[in-house]
C-alpha cells in the first residue's frame, strides 16, 4: 500500500491555525510488539483525480504549522497537547526518507518486465509454505468474508514478502518527514500538489496519535515503509482505523504479530474498500477480434457487461458464468506482444489495494499460482 500514500494525497484532511500549544510532561503510552523491519513494498501507478477541493496556497511557517498541528490533533482526538509536543520531539527528520520520496519514477515497465519482479518461484513456494503454516485462520476468514485465502496470502507476499520485509523505517519519523520537512520545488505549477502531499502526510500523522491511543500502541516504536505504512498489510494509519478489524476477539487490532487480525483486516480493507463479491471472477484473458478499437478506461472501474464488450470486440478465452456482470478491459505488454483481459468487480478491489493495473494483476496471478494453478505466459 505504500503508494497508496501519494494517491490519497488529493483525499486529505486540512490542517487549521492556531497558536502554539504548552508543554507539559506527556503520559506513559503502552508499548507494541511490531515485527522485525525489513525493506518496503510494491510501488503503483497513481490514477488522475478530478473535482478537488481548494487548498490555502499561503506559505505557513514550519513552527507555526506545527503549532497548528498539535493544537488540532489535540481537539480532534482527545490527546493531550503536551504529550503530543513531547512525542514529535523525539522525531527525526530522515533523508533517506526524503531521498526514497524524491527518487524518479522509474519508467512504466511492460507487464513482462513487471511480473517477474513479484512472481518467482521462490515466492510461490513461499506462498504455498505460509498458506500451509496459517491455514486455519485463513480459511476461517474466507469462510466468513468470502475472500480466497490464496488472495490474502498473495497480498501479503507483495507487500512484505510474507512478513519478512515490512519496512524499516521508524513510522513517525517517516509521517513527521514528509508532513512537515519535505522540500519544495520552488515550482509553482507543482506548488498545489506539493501543499496537498503536506496536508495528507499531516493528516496520517494525526491519525498514528489516534492509532496509539486506541490500540495503545507506542507509536515512537513502529517500522514501516518510507511513506508511512505498516504491519504484513502495509497499512497507512487512516486505513489502519478505517479498516483493520479484531479477527481473533481479544480486544486489539494488532496488524504487526496477530495473524488472525492481519488476514481479516486485509478481507475487510476488499469486501468494504473494494466492493469484493463471494464467489465472484478476478479476471479472465480474452482476445481483440481484428477491426475494433482497443479500449484504454483511465481506471479500472468495472462499467461494461460481457455482451456490452463483447460488442466491442472483447471475448473471454475463458467461460463466463456471470454475462451480465460488468467488467472493465485491461491490455498488458507481454513479451508476445499485447495480452488482453478482462477485470471483473474482484479485479477493481484489488486495484484499490494498490492503484495498478499490473500490481492487481500480479497478486492475481500470485494467488493462482500459490492455489497450485498454472500461470499464463508473461
Amino acid at each position: 500500500m505504500i503508494r497508496r500514500a501519494l494517491i490519497c494525497c488529493i483525499t486529505l484532511g486540512l490542517v487549521a491555525c492556531a497558536t502554539p500549544p504548552q508543554v507539559p510532561v506527556p503520559p506513559a503510552t503502552p508499548v507494541g510488539t511490531p515485527i522485525t523491519p525489513g525493506t518496503g513494498p510494491a510501488e503503483a501507478v497513481p490514477e488522475a483525480k478530478a473535482d478537488l477541493p481548494p487548498v490555502d496556497l499561503t506559505p505557513v511557517p514550519f513552527e507555526t504549522a506545527r503549532a497548528n498541528f498539535i493544537r488540532d490533533t489535540a481537539a480532534r482526538y482527545g490527546i493531550e497537547p503536551g504529550y503530543i509536543e513531547a512525542t514529535l520531539a523525539q522525531a527525526q527528520v530522515r533523508q533517506p526518507i526524503i531521498a526514497a520520496m524524491s527518487r524518479p519514477a522509474e519508467r512504466v515497465k511492460p507487464w513482462n518486465e513487471y511480473r517477474p519482479m513479484f512472481i518467482s518461484q521462490a515466492r510461490i513456494d513461499g506462498g504455498r509454505q505460509f498458506f500451509a503454516d496459517h491455514r486455519d485462520e485463513l480459511l476461517r476468514v474466507q469462510e466468513r468474508t468470502g475472500v480466497p485465502a490464496e488472495v490474502i496470502v498473495a497480498i501479503i507476499g507483495v507487500e512484505t514478502s510474507y512478513g519478512k520485509n515490512a519496512g524499516n523505517h521508524r513510522v513517525l519519523d517517516a509521517l513527521y518527514t514528509l508532513a512537515f520537512n519535505y522540500p519544495r520545488s520552488g515550482d509553482p505549477a507543482k506548488l498545489e500538489r506539493e501543499v496537498r502531499r503536506e496536508l495528507f502526510f499531516r493528516d496520517e500523522l494525526a491519525k498514528l496519535f489516534e492509532l496509539g491511543k486506541l490500540e495503545q500502541l507506542d507509536i515512537t516504536a513502529l517500522k514501516g515503509s518510507y511513506a508511512g505504512a505498516m504491519g504484513m498489510g502495509q497499512f497507512m494509519p487512516s486505513s489502519y482505523l478505517d479498516f483493520a478489524v479484531d479477527g481473533n476477539g481479544d480486544g486489539r487490532r494488532d496488524l504487526f504479530n496477530n495473524y488472525d487480525d492481519v488476514f481479516s483486516s486485509i478481507a475487510n480493507y476488499f469486501v468494504k474498500k473494494g466492493g469484493w463479491i463471494r464467489g465472484g471472477t478476478v479476471a479472465v484473458p480474452a482476445t481483440l477480434q481484428a477491426g475494433f478499437a482497443e479500449l484504454n478506461p483511465a481506471d479500472w472501474t468495472p462499467s461494461l457487461t460481457v455482451t456490452e464488450l463483447a460488442a466491442r470486440g472483447y471475448r473471454p478465452v475463458t467461460p463466463v458464468l456471470a454475462v451480465n456482470a460488468k467488467a472493465t478491459p485491461v491490455t498488458l505488454e507481454g513479451s508476445d506482444g499485447k495480452q488482453y483481459w478482462l477485470g471483473f468487480q474482484n479485479y477493481y478491489a484489488i486495484t484499490r489495494y494498490n492503484i495498478s493495473k499490473m500490481y492487481a494483476m500480479a497478486v492475481f496471478q500470485l494467488s493462482q499460482a500459490i492455489a497450485g494453478k498454472e500461470l499464463p505466459p508473461a
